[in-house]
């Protein structure tokens, strides 16, 4: 190697040792390789490759022909190239950083070299947005946008997630089987709605589960020609759409279909004679065509870990997790914390309002339920003295009731769950099922408390585990918590995937 070379790799090694590579005008003469400046920043990365990859050009390749360069020749060019190249060095690392929440979501314990499910970070990094001023936003490739949510009837979890996705793509048109613009928010009221012919069957707004069956060919009769960008929110049918060759179609899935999937044989069970009678035969047919059509599908994003379990079960395709937005900014902590616990949510069978009512009446503790549904009455009887059942509240009020209540009792096995998020913004602990969308959400010892089973004992001792901890507890733990599935996270995660 020649003197020069070998005098720029040595630098290049001790400033490698030291942690740190000064990049800018190239030094003074360097008589020996120890006086090699030490003050630029330091880099996640070997320079010694860099800095030799920078010395293997023609000018300063060892050919007999060629001037062997000096220390200060070879020093000055490596710098060079290397200087050249720190703006792109600048851009990776920043758009790494935004990956950090992408990579948080599919599985890492906070160390990129540590992975619990597998996923490659230089993958889950090369597909993360670029941050503005360092690359093109990869919205500006889609002329037409087409937003395909499964039905408008009312405004739950999967309808926020809408107005999100609308907020990024102002100029989409939304379709959808069925829509009641008396059901949904003034945001997607102002938008292009277009409905399949299921919106034109009798009784469709109010019994469209019941046109279960025609949703797949109502779904492929959609003209979605012209469109190169098309998103489904599929948890009812949606992804079943026809696209253009060209357009890229990506799904972000809620949950695939439940009454067809994990929980087929409860909706079953719940149903009446006829319809036990006809649903094996239904359900046998959709589950062929669910399967089938998720090969329409370009890229899977799912809402939790816990959903991405489920598309691999049911559709064997990959995905990606992309948490839903929760609006932080809408709670706040107060300093007026009650004794009494609270339970919100819908009273169906499956949200088991039933074990926080039991438990409850065996602690003698006060529990706020905040919820309706068709077991509102049976739970009323078994409501013991110390348990309040409210049907609903106004916003402001349930932002007081999650600020104020003493812990949220949430014995769903969700999808994600979004009230968790939303108590954890208001400064307050969770005591959760340890399974389905919590999982992504409350850390235990930190913002909450774990119990593994849905039984009343494990209710019962989750909650007295949650009495003996609460001293130690930090609200801000909880509050930090709750940034990190901010409606910016969200955003970023949906634009890495057009990457």
């Amino acid at each position: 190697m020649p003197d020069g070379v070998a005098s720029v790799m040595a630098a290049a090694s001790l400033s490698e040792s030291n942690g740190k590579l000064m990049i800018g005008a190239p030094p003074a003469p360097l008589p020996d390789a120890t006086a090699v400046p030490n003050d630029g920043p330091a880099l996640p990365f070997s320079v010694v490759p860099v800095v030799e990859q920078a010395l293997l050009t023609p000018e300063f390749c060892a050919k007999p022909d060629r001037v062997v360069p000096t220390p200060e020749q070879a020093m000055a060019h490596a710098f060079s190239v290397v200087g050249a190249a720190a703006a792109a060095v600048e851009s990776a690392a920043n758009a790494v950083c935004v990956a950090a929440s992408l990579i948080d979501a599919n599985g890492y314990d906070g160390r990129i070299d540590t992975m619990r499910e597998g996923v490659d970070p230089a993958l889950a990094a090369a597909r993360c947005l670029i941050p503005p001023g360092h690359g093109a936003d990869p919205r500006r490739q889609f002329r037409r946008v087409a937003i395909i949510h499964y039905w408008l009837v009312t405004m739950r979890g999967g309808e926020r997630v809408l107005e999100r996705l609308l907020a990024l793509f102002p100029e989409a048109d939304i379709f959808t089987h069925v829509y009641d613009p008396s059901a949904v928010s003034d945001t997607i009221r102002a938008r292009t709605v277009k409905t399949s012919f299921i919106q034109k069957l009798p009784g469709a707004r109010r019994h469209y589960q019941s046109y279960l069956p025609l949703m797949p060919m109502a779904l492929e009769h959609l003209d979605l020609r012209g469109y190169d960008l098309v998103i489904s929110s599929e948890s009812g049918p949606a992804k079943g759409v026809i696209t253009a060759p060209d357009a890229l179609h990506m799904c972000y899935v809620h949950s695939p279909m439940r009454y067809l999937w994990d929980h087929y044989h409860d909706y079953r069970d719940a149903t009446g004679l006829i319809n036990r009678m006809v649903m094996p035969v239904l359900c046998h047919g959709l589950r062929k065509w669910d399967t089938s059509s998720a090969a329409r599908v370009d890229r899977f994003l799912a809402n939790s870990r816990f959903i991405r379990g489920r598309i691999s079960k049911a559709w064997r395709r990959p995905a990606e997790v992309v948490h839903p937005p929760v609006d932080g900014t809408l709670f706040a902590p107060s300093d007026d914390v009650s004794r009494e616990y609270l339970w919100v949510g819908q009273l169906v069978p499956y949200k088991r309002a039933d074990l926080a009512i039991d438990a409850f009446n065996r602690l003698g503790l006060p529990l706020t339920v905040v919820g309706d549904g068709p077991m509102a009455a049976q739970l009323r009887k078994r409501a013991g003295p110390t348990i309040k059942m409210i049907p609903r509240m106004s916003f402001d009020q349930l932002r007081a009731a999650y600020a104020q209540c003493r812990a949220l009792v949430f014995t769903a096995e969700e999808d994600f769950g979004i009230v968790p998020v939303e108590v954890m913004a208001s400064g307050r602990p969770v005591v959760a099922l340890g399974r389905g969308g919590a999982l992504d959400s409350v850390v235990p010892g930190r913002t909450g408390v774990f119990f593994a089973e849905q039984t009343v004992d494990a209710v019962v001792e989750a909650v007295e585990a949650m009495e003996r901890w609460l001293p130690a507890f930090d609200p801000q733990e909880s509050l930090d918590r709750a940034r990190d599935f901010a409606p910016e996270v969200f955003d970023r995660g949906i634009i890495a995937g057009l990457v």
